[in-house]
């Protein structure tokens, strides 16, 4: 697999059930199934071993602590954490609805067990972007690696790309504001933008804000990769919940962003089958605004502009001036190049 995933004529669509498992296979199999009735490409979790990821002092975030019950960061994900086993049935799950599996590691070992589980593409979380151990070792795996940059800087991106190629260039970064939920003013989508022109990359969008505006306007941004947390219902206990969109939420999202793509078409300009017919009737030919003897020399006061648009163009019109007729012209009928010489 390489990056042409991300470059192809359809968005590629990430269900994000992250942790909104809870720390149950059997909801987590229920989010495939809902993800599958989505029509996406792939659904994606998280994959970490809590004693790896952070110290048991580290404070939750403003968001974890309204939406989680647990004392601490460190509880709150040791409960949401599942192990090996749990993600090869997860994995083998997915793979049997026909999505991709992906996950985002956050250690080596996690690394490595999806790697072992066959994950096509490497999902670098934004907290992990200075991580350069980790990206160093997801690197040399030489899968495609999609690496989201919120919080970051054009500068702290480079130096992450940099690394990265030095081992894998298959790279597509993801514009992101690391807020559940961000805020609508904070979005600031333009980004897109500057980052494909500062790297040259393919971009795509993570998006945590509320709703599914965002998303659709990304997409007519030139987003080829839209990521967007899922839950089965936004009132579970759980960090992430909140901030997701429900299945019905998600599967209009997926179906908007579809028919925006049909509607973005390929960017040359020219007339469809349908404005060909039209145009017919819309645009106006050159008409004998009088009856013309055959032999007469045209002046402005025998011709008007008229519809159909089946004769000569009227912006041949000083062209006809001072021509001369080969035949009679009744009043109202469109002139022929034939009837001039």
């Amino acid at each position: 697999m390489n990056n042409t995933i991300f470059i192809k004529s359809r968005t590629f669509i990430i269900a994000e059930a992250g942790v909104n498992h809870n720390g149950k296979i059997q909801l987590a199999k229920k989010l495939v199934d809902a993800a599958k009735e989505f029509k996406i490409d792939a659904v994606k979790f998280q994959t970490f071993k809590t004693e790896e990821l952070l110290t048991e002092d580290t404070e939750k975030a403003d968001y974890q602590k309204d939406n989680s019950q647990k004392n601490s960061q460190y509880e709150m994900l040791k409960n949401l954490e599942l192990s090996s086993d749990e993600f090869q049935e997860i994995a083998d799950y997915t793979l049997k609805k026909d999505l991709i599996f992906l996950s985002s590691p956050f250690d080596k070992e996690s690394t490595n067990l999806l790697d072992d589980l066959g994950v096509p593409i490497f999902k670098i979380a934004s907290g992990e972007i200075t991580n350069f151990p980790l990206l160093k070792h997801i690197a040399k795996k030489e899968k495609p690696v999609i690496l989201s940059t919120g919080m970051s800087t054009l500068g702290e991106i480079d130096e992450a790309i940099d690394l990265i190629e030095k081992y894998n260039p298959q790279i597509t970064l993801m514009h992101c504001v690391t807020s559940y939920p961000a805020k609508i003013e904070d979005t600031n989508l333009n980004v897109i933008k500057t980052l494909k022109s500062t790297f040259k990359k393919p971009v795509g969008f993570s998006d945590h804000s509320l709703g599914i505006e965002m998303s659709i306007a990304a997409v007519t941004l030139g987003s080829s990769v839209i990521e967007k947390h899922f839950t089965l219902d936004k009132n579970l206990q759980g960090p992430d919940h909140k901030a997701s969109l429900e299945p019905y939420e998600f599967a209009n999202m997926v179906n908007t962003i579809r028919n925006v793509e049909k509607g973005l078409g390929n960017g040359i300009k020219k007339p469809t089958a349908a404005e060909n017919k039209i145009k017919e009737v819309a645009r106006k030919s050159i008409v004998a605004k009088i009856d013309i003897s055959k032999n007469t020399i045209l002046t402005e006061d025998m011709l008007a502009i008229k519809r159909p648009g089946t004769g000569i163009e009227p912006k041949y019109y000083n062209h006809l001036i001072n021509k001369q007729t080969t035949t009679d012209i009744k009043r109202n009928t469109l002139i022929k190049w034939n009837q001039l010489k």
